[in-house]
């Protein structure tokens, strides 16, 4: 059998029994301890996972309220000093830290030893260039090692971290990075995406003449003019030396922020949220080992671990993906199309590299398995997939039927290649959020799973789902909700006053004392969820009206940004319409100027204007012409009840034509949501 031979989870009940004198009948009980007792809980996961601080702390919750919980008051942490731990025994056991590989194939290894003097190469130079602790360095680079090393080199001073996408266009990277005014931009000159190289220094030149902040640039690739405008990435992680060797990451305060993540709302500028060097680990060591059951790459029962979740660096999977890191385990990383060019589509890519990487572990959107099953793709043909024992999936919900497929594929496989495991391979089937870079439900693999559901709320995790009247309601779908503090909350957005849009975008709809019992405000994550009378979750997509595309958020506003500048458009509307068991369908609705028509040229001018400004991921599923946007008598234009109208809700239920500015539209959208639903 492939590793882990005992659950991970398994192992922490027993450490739970023998160091805690805690025993549970069956999980529920575990968790509903874990959410009540929360001091108790979160102690035995920094003392399970032996987390070291040089000063004790004086409390583990110090204040249990939301916002503004306060963690571990008094210890010291840091992120890469957590990962630097496992250097001497991985290598000494033969674990490579990294595993990456691009479309062309080719397979590059980077060893624990390599990780840390890299990393501590470029953290020295970073420190040259008067980079100090809070200075913000942004990225613009692909999902490559050259990535996680800046991104730890950052973290070991104490800098903050926010990357984005190269496949982002320059004024989603502008409204992203301006906010937080970085000091140092370390950006790429190209990259290969779908069998094509692309040019990214127009985009790269952009960005500096937007972000006069930056004192200092690093540039990845191999660009004539490199010293001119600054040093090569490659250069200085070629450096050596006594003051490198000697380099170990500072201590920092537990809350010390780590990185700042973007998640769009419907309205503004993309949310730039702060989170913490303590509540990432403290969070995420449980999510990833005890849940996903991906152990340490060099312990007996996990021996030769390999991770892989498909990400690209603009989305939150990305930094879970880096967090395997912290457990050591080793992380396979691609960079590229999962499904091939366009030309030759090839959705057997990623799988290939799986096996390519022996991978133990291999998660990615749920769009992704669903692609695969529709292409029907031979798993028996893309190599030896004996090793993979778990597929996660999350970024939307994951089809019964598609899990299914790949299910009675494996077990197919099962018989030829003797891991007979896979005969019933377990899947971790995710539902989280960039917003507290973690998950709320998810896996566990001690209790059975059913194919379109997720097993189980998280350890920790005090989720409700909230009927109309903010009460808890089992078998039900309604508003997904956390009602105590979690230690990776957001520590703030950066730059908002008052944290008042904190509090707008997880805590406005229930406030202090929302229902009248005395307690304190709720976190609103915006999705449907119902909690079976098992234990068992379904996510039925996202009850706000933010863009999910791809396992990708973009707020709306930034979509109209891009495509009402265009003089032929004089409005639209998105509504991306994501749940269970069907396709997900993003439509586009837009008015046009008189005279007008929506050809396959003008789509063509729309779908541009997007990718341009945008990500290709965020191009409509159709675009229709209609007459009116509707709106409210403010102004605003009323996506989340054209979206329940689409799934198939009541008019009456979901829209007041009384606050509504032109209600006579709504005839429209009444037809176009019969036609749509009788399709479907």
């Amino acid at each position: 059998m492939t590793p882990p031979f005992i659950p991970q989870i398994s192992l922490y009940r027993r450490w739970l029994a023998d160091q805690r004198g805690l025993n549970f009948s069956n999980y529920e009980e575990m968790r509903r301890w874990s959410v009540t007792d929360l001091d108790a809980f979160w102690q035995s996961i920094w003392d399970y996972f032996d987390l070291q601080s040089p000063t004790p702390h004086r409390a583990v919750l110090a204040q249990r309220k939301m916002p503004g919980a306060v963690w571990f008051p008094g210890a010291q942490v840091n992120y890469a000093r957590q990962v630097m731990r496992h250097v001497a025994a991985a290598d000494a056991a033969g674990q490579p830290a990294i595993v990456s590989s691009g479309e062309d194939g080719v397979l590059t290894e980077t060893s624990w030893p390599e990780l840390r003097r890299k990393v501590a190469a470029l953290a020295l130079h970073l420190k040259a260039q008067g980079v100090d602790a809070g200075d913000r360095v942004a990225a613009y680079l692909p999902n490559i090692p050259e990535t996680i090393i800046a991104f730890l080199a950052t973290a070991s001073i104490g800098a903050i971290w926010s990357v984005c996408a190269p496949d982002m266009g320059a004024p989603a990277v502008i409204d992203r990075f301006k906010q937080i005014e970085p000091k140092v931009l370390i950006a790429t000159d190209s990259v290969i995406y779908a069998g094509r190289r692309h040019d990214r220094r127009p985009v790269v030149e952009e960005l500096r003449r937007s972000l006069p902040t930056v004192k200092h640039f690093i540039l990845h690739g191999d660009a004539a003019d490199a010293p001119a405008s600054g040093p090569l990435l490659s250069n200085i992680l070629t450096g050596k030396g006594r003051e490198i060797d000697a380099f170990e990451p500072v201590w920092l305060p537990f809350d010390h922020p780590l990185w700042i993540v973007y998640s769009s709302g419907t309205t503004g500028l993309p949310k730039p949220i702060v989170h913490g060097h303590g509540g990432v680990m403290v969070v995420v060591l449980p999510l990833n080992v005890l849940h996903n059951d991906i152990g340490c790459s060099y312990q007996p029962n996990s021996l030769s671990e390999r991770f892989h979740w498909y990400s690209s660096t603009g989305w939150i999977m990305w930094n879970c993906q880096v967090n395997a890191l912290l457990a050591g385990t080793t992380c396979c990383i691609f960079d590229g199309s999962p499904g091939g060019s366009k030309e030759k589509p090839d959705w057997t890519t990623l799988w290939r590299f799986v096996s390519d990487t022996k991978t133990t572990f291999f998660g990615a959107g749920a769009a992704f398995f669903a692609s695969c099953a529709k292409a029907e793709i031979d798993l028996a043909a893309v190599g030896d997939l004996s090793r993979l024992r778990a597929l996660g999936s999350t970024g939307s919900p994951l089809a019964r039927d598609t899990q299914d497929w790949f299910s009675e594929r494996f077990a197919a496989l099962s018989s030829i290649n003797g891991n007979l495991a896979q005969a019933e391979m377990r899947w971790a089937n995710m539902s989280g959020g960039t917003d507290f870079a973690g998950a709320f439900i998810g896996a566990n693999p001690e209790l059975p799973q059913a194919a379109g559901t997720m097993q189980c709320r998280l350890l920790g995790c005090a989720v409700e789902a909230f009927d109309e009247q903010g009460r808890a309601v089992i078998d039900e779908v309604g508003e997904l909700v956390c009602t105590e503090p979690l230690p990776s909350m957001p520590l703030r957005f950066w730059n908002d006053d008052g944290d008042a849009r904190y509090h707008g975008s997880y805590f406005e709809t229930y406030p202090d004392n929302f229902d009248g019992t005395g307690r304190g405000a709720v976190w609103r994550h915006g999705d449907w969820l119902k909690i079976g009378a098992d234990g068992t979750c379904t996510i039925y997509g996202r009850s706000d009206a933010t863009i999910n595309r791809h396992g990708l958020r973009m707020g709306t506003s930034e979509l109209y940004s891009a495509i009402e500048a265009l003089p032929e458009v004089l409005d639209s509307m998105v509504v991306d319409l994501e749940y269970l068991g069907r396709e997900s369908y993003m439509p586009l609705f837009v008015v046009l100027r008189d005279g007008v028509t929506l050809d396959r040229a003008m789509q063509a001018r729309i779908n541009a204007a997007i990718e341009a400004s945008l990500s290709r991921r965020f191009l409509p599923n159709e675009i229709i012409a209609v007459p009116e946007i509707p709106r409210t008598l403010s102004g605003k234009k009323q996506e989340l009840p054209i979206k329940k109208l689409l799934l198939g809700q009541p008019l009456e239920k979901v829209i007041n034509k009384d606050a509504m500015a032109n209600p006579g539209c709504l005839d429209w959208y009444l037809a176009f949501a019969r036609d749509r639903l009788q399709q479907a």
